[in-house]
């Protein structure tokens, strides 16, 4: 019982870090119907910042930095690749995500060489014993940063007039524009807040903790991760990407502990496959509904 308890408080912590992610897809989709597949890339960028950035300037100091260069690198790509190919489909767009991902992933890789540092300097490898149970103060602190952000981002979400925007725009983005929403401002802040997220990420993703490697580019592939649970909560839902989160991050701890490693990254995707053949829109998704 105290193993399961660990299991399920350490993939809260894991799930927590996948619902910043998740929320990064779903934000830029709902503002432009883009699925971002560089996601991954503005992870390991912020990632880049803060390894090359310590020494010099310590470790807070070089989080911050890493953050907000994440965040600054996605509204660089929005600014000047995708605002300026408005006639293109999102399809054509995503293709396009695809190229910059790759660019700036075998760059970072080629920068790392060999080395595989370890970001989390501040609290990575330290267990907390609670009773009988060890658990990673990781994913505790993961836990504590991700509830905190995911609550100022809804309320934001709800009361602020970006937020009301964004979900003017994703709901008729034409109609949107008739009443004096900017698309291109909301566009270029969704962007801007999904690449934050994703600095936010980096820095306990590539701990021994949450990967047992550094940053590299399993890196990458572990953010990707959270693609099948914004897919599972559903691609237009802000609630959807927590819930995906979550449940990727359970998946995958109950599957590592019980099954093996190599099986839980499958095993994520089985449950998104499993969720898509049942609700093709994801659990929260919205069905799209077509008149005949």
């Amino acid at each position: 019982m105290e193993t399961f308890v660990q299991l399920i408080v350490n993939g809260l912590g894991k799930g927590a870090v996948f619902a910043l992610l998740a929320l990064g897809f779903v934000i830029i989709f709902k503002a432009t119907e883009v699925v971002n597949f560089a996601h991954g890339s503005l992870v390991l960028f912020g990632g880049y910042l803060v390894v090359t950035l310590r020494e010099s300037i310590g470790w807070a100091g070089a989080a911050i930095v890493g953050v907000v260069g994440a965040g600054l690198l996605a509204l660089a790509v929005e600014r000047l690749l995708l605002s300026r190919s408005k006639l293109a489909d999102p399809f054509s767009l995503a293709l396009l995500t695809i190229g910059v991902d790759v660019i700036v992933t075998e760059e970072i890789v080629r920068r790392l060489g060999v080395s595989l540092p370890f970001i989390g300097d501040a609290w990575d490898a330290q267990p907390v014993q609670v009773g009988g149970i060890t658990l990673f103060r990781t994913h505790l602190v993961a836990l504590v940063v991700a509830t905190v952000l995911i609550t100022l981002f809804f309320l934001a979400f709800r009361y602020s007039n970006w937020g009301i925007a964004m979900r003017a725009q994703a709901e008729n983005k034409e109609a949107a524009a008739l009443v004096g929403i900017r698309s291109g401002r909301v566009t270029a802040t969704a962007w801007l807040v999904a690449g934050l997220l994703a600095g936010v990420a980096v820095l306990f993703i590539a701990t021994q903790d949450f990967s047992g490697a550094g940053l590299s580019r399993g890196t990458h592939s572990i953010a990707l991760a959270a693609f099948p649970a914004a897919i599972l909560g559903g691609l237009d839902s802000t609630a959807g990407a927590v819930v995906g989160g979550i449940t990727v991050g359970l998946v995958d701890a109950l599957a590592t502990h019980y099954v093996s490693f190599a099986f839980a990254k499958s095993a994520v995707f089985l449950v998104m496959l499993v969720v898509l053949v049942v609700r093709p829109s994801g659990l929260f998704g919205t069905r799209e509904t077509i008149r005949v």
